[in-house]
């Protein structure tokens, strides 16, 4: 998920595509969340490690 919003974030920019810019954003939010929740030991989703 941070990979994907990565390059969301970078095409979003390039091409000025504001929403591409705005997904890509989100998407690295959400996907830091879930690595912290995974890597503190907190289950996510059923799982007990998010990658």
């Amino acid at each position: 998920m941070i990979i994907l919003g990565l390059i969301l974030l970078i095409v979003g920019f390039l091409l000025g595509i504001p929403i591409l810019t705005t997904i890509g954003i989100i998407l690295l939010i959400v996907g830091a969340v879930l690595l912290v929740l995974g890597r503190v030991g907190r289950p996510v989703g059923g799982r007990s490690h998010y990658y």
